[in-house]
């Protein structure tokens, strides 16, 4: 078997088995996970899964909901299942759930990873009672201190990174504030968590606010965390503030105050969630993606403007950039691809002919708005680039006569360690090739990739932060915290 085709992770309905993930029709980075939590409202089950299914995008392999009643002697309550949020929970299982407050949590891992026993939020119980994690992002220490508590006697239930957390504060001689605080500061890596016991919660962002995480208010002392801010829409909640790097949030029967378990050295927000994780409706440190993402077209065009008919973007992601591209330049933007949401997940066998079907089924180019055209596609990012191939060679079988490939990203040349499924670098197809050499293998008529400057401006922020702010490793190889390239680089969550 080549290693092609080794690589394919597929799917085989909603059942997982050993080894099989999802499929890898399109080659592009794989979502992270996301977090949802509420306190101090009735009905936080509810709440919650709406706010998961806003958060859909970011993981699509588990969800699970967590609550406190108390009602109930505070007792917890819970359900993970694998699968999408609308198949894991129903009308019973929501109301099966009772409480006021509530964390949850909507998973994407790495093959071999996908089973129950790793869905979140993890529940532990341990001398001062239940407690349950939620988190985002990834531990880049964790290797290192699991095998020092495994040392010390600790027993793993499951392969999740976000495990250690847990056996840190329940080994802690110290409260469950102090040990949770202690813990969190041996942690190295991209993370938002959240933390609920029977009588608080905890919402703790990494000291490098590399993982989005903000807070929003129901009524009068009701909150709400989420991963993106889109979800906060979904159930009418109010946005708040983003929570910031290092911070510690308590919430419990006297409110909620704010704490601090790390000093800002560095503030660096993952680049890609702006170029392509969230919700085009999500602000992340204030500043709404959409527009972002227009700027970033525009930031293009004006870079590397080619002579052409129309512009088109490809689905999700890049759409808004391709109307900025297009308000830019003044050429037509048009819908000459198409996205079909309604495949659902593609068993995909192991051949280069079912691959090649497997994206006509999933995109479309629109033969009647290419046929004749000079086009400019627009792309968040090229991965390995066998689908930015797949998708020049479909515009030219619909008759397109020239393609020009518009990246609003720079070259994505290296791993991340922070929560993202990204290929071992010797994979990206950047970090051994020019710009010439790419545009031959992708058989585009040109090919360009946004600057790195470009993309700073593009998406403004802070002007005084170092990169205004953000984390541009996968493109300049300066990651914000110590990395080791033989680490993990999936996503623990």
């Amino acid at each position: 078997m080549s290693d092609e085709i080794k690589q394919l992770k597929l799917w085989t309905g909603n059942h997982y088995n050993e080894g099989i993930g999802r499929d890898d029709i399109f080659d592009k980075l794989r979502e992270e996970c996301g977090v949802f939590g509420v306190f101090n409202i009735p009905n936080a089950s509810s709440l919650s899964y709406y706010g998961l299914h806003a958060l859909q995008h970011r993981g699509e392999e588990s969800a699970g909901i967590c609550t406190v009643d108390t009602a109930d002697n505070n007792n917890f309550a819970y359900h993970r299942g694998m699968g999408l949020v609308k198949e894991v929970f129903d009308k019973e299982k929501i109301a099966s759930l009772k409480g006021d407050r509530s964390i949850g949590h909507v998973r994407y891992s790495t093959a071999g990873e996908s089973k129950l026993a790793n869905a979140q939020p993890l529940i532990f119980r341990y001398r001062d009672g239940d407690l349950a994690v939620a988190t985002n992002g990834n531990i880049v220490n964790a290797p290192e201190i699991r095998k020092e508590l495994e040392s010390q006697g600790s027993i793993f239930q499951t392969s999740s990174d976000t495990e250690v957390i847990a056996h840190l504060i329940a080994r802690s001689p110290k409260d469950f504030e102090a040990a949770a605080k202690e813990a969190l500061q041996r942690l190295v890596g991209g993370f938002a968590f959240l933390l609920m016991t029977n009588d608080k919660l905890l919402v703790a962002s990494d000291p490098n606010g590399l993982r989005p995480l903000v807070m929003g208010k129901m009524g009068n002392n009701g909150y709400v965390f989420s991963s993106e801010s889109c979800a906060f829409e979904s159930i009418g909640a109010e946005y708040v503030r983003d929570v910031q790097p290092g911070e510690l949030l308590i919430l419990d029967e006297n409110g909620m105050r704010e704490d601090r378990y790390a000093t800002v050295e560095r503030r660096a927000t993952c680049a890609m969630e702006y170029i392509y994780f969230a919700r085009p409706d999500s602000d992340i440190n204030t500043i709404n993606i959409h527009s972002a993402r227009k700027r970033m077209g525009k930031q293009l065009a004006m870079e590397s403007f080619v002579d052409a008919d129309i512009v088109t973007g490809v689905p999700d992601s890049s759409i808004s950039a391709a109307i900025g591209y297009a308000e830019q330049t003044g050429i037509p933007y048009e819908l000459g691809l198409i996205k079909n949401k309604y495949t659902g997940r593609t068993f995909i066998q192991p051949s280069q002919e079912l691959r090649e079907q497997g994206v006509k089924m999933k995109l479309s180019a629109v033969r009647k708005v290419v046929e004749g055209k000079r086009v400019v596609m627009i792309d968040d990012s090229i991965v390995r680039g066998t689908t930015s191939r797949r998708i020049v060679n479909m515009l030219r079988e619909a008759g397109a006569i020239e393609v020009h490939v518009r990246i609003t990203s720079p070259p994505f040349k290296n791993p991340c360690y922070y929560g993202i499924d990204t290929p071992d670098r010797k994979e990206l197809i950047a970090s051994s090739r020019t710009v010439e050499e790419i545009r031959e293998m992708i058989n585009a008529d040109s090919l360009f990739f946004l600057s790195n400057e470009g993309f700073i401006d593009s998406v403004g922020g802070n002007d005084g932060a170092y990169n205004r702010g953000m984390c541009l490793a996968c493109f300049d190889n300066d990651y914000p915290t110590p990395v080791n390239e033989e680490s993990d680089k999936s996503c623990s969550c």
